[in-house]
């Protein structure tokens, strides 16, 4: 029995490049071709599936412009999300690069947070105390980045504004070879860690801003920059909150080592670890081996989670 012919190629498939998304900003994308050419892009249709790091099937570029006609399939996807909307961050990275400084103050439940979401996406954390020359601020900086160690997470501690020579050095060697997304909230010193390992970042996100005419609004763009033979560098605009609306209670739960160490030892099989009695998370809490911080932290994430409305 002769076997069914495959499918043919149309002529316009075969003619699509592939290239990476490197900016974009709502429906107003920029593509890096094979060759390292950069091309305005636009997604055909009225889709809004494309994420800054996706590989992407695209048309012969007209004018310097392109069409975005396919979103090849991810490695990753690192978004946050609220009651209202999804915010995707990147996609096609390793590696999360959480940065805080003791100055603005930070929040340990921004960084947290973004372990959690880190873990639920299936991309390696690690986080990079900055700024560690200052004085104001310091105790409470080493205080949260022991308790990070402790609870097994990959640690840097840098100041890469006034020690650029020791910052540099470290950081070239931890992230060569890898994808890594830079997030942090407002005034952590992510700019200049991106000056530091891209130097003519600020010229490249000008130049994006100035094809685009979007004026200040690139303080909201995310942006793939190469690094090295075989690296990227994703630097994302600072924000305040994380929000975790896409998580479950288990995600929550594979997401906090301190807590799930102590999961076993509940009376109730599905112990929720809030006010069932005989709770082994709640044992630990009393006996001082869970962070009282940590565990307000948990219970907070959890409730939301349990109050969302069931369809």
């Amino acid at each position: 029995m002769a076997r069914p012919a495959k499918p043919k190629k149309s002529a316009a498939s075969e003619s699509l490049l592939t290239g990476r998304v490197t900016r974009s900003h709502g429906r107003h994308h920029f593509v890096q071709g094979p060759d390292g050419a950069l091309y305005e892009a636009h997604r055909r249709g009225r889709k809004g599936d494309v994420v800054v790091g996706d590989m992407v099937r695209y048309s012969e570029p007209s004018g310097g412009v392109v069409a975005i006609e396919e979103v090849l399939p991810r490695t990753s996807l690192l978004f946050r999300s609220d009651e209202w909307r999804t915010k995707e961050l990147a996609s096609n990275i390793d590696l999360v690069a959480i940065v805080f400084a003791s100055r603005p103050t930070f929040n340990p439940w921004f960084i947290w947070k973004a372990l959690l979401a880190a873990t639920k996406a299936g991309i390696t954390p690690i986080v990079i105390r900055n700024k560690t020359d200052l004085e104001e601020g310091r105790e409470e900086a080493d205080a949260a980045l022991r308790q990070l160690e402790a609870l097994g997470y990959e640690t840097l501690s840098i100041s890469a504004g006034s020690k650029p020579e020791e910052a540099k050095p470290i950081l070239e060697t931890r992230f060569a070879h890898h994808k890594t997304l830079f997030v942090g909230q407002s005034g952590m010193g992510k700019s200049t860690i991106l000056n530091l390992l891209i130097p003519d970042a600020g010229a490249r996100t000008r130049e994006f801003s100035e094809a685009l005419d979007l004026g200040k609004q690139t303080t909201t763009v995310t942006c793939w920059y190469d690094y090295g033979e075989d690296g990227a560098i994703v630097d994302s605009p600072g924000f305040q909150e994380f929000g975790l609306e896409h998580l479950d209670f288990d995600d929550v739960i594979l997401g906090m080592p301190d807590i799930r160490q102590y999961v076993t030892g509940c009376r109730y099989f599905n112990c929720r670890h809030l006010n069932e009695p005989q709770c082994g998370v709640k044992d630990a809490v009393a006996r001082g081996d869970i962070d009282p911080k940590r565990y307000e932290f948990y219970r907070d994430t959890v409730e939301r989670i349990l109050k969302r409305p069931k369809y």
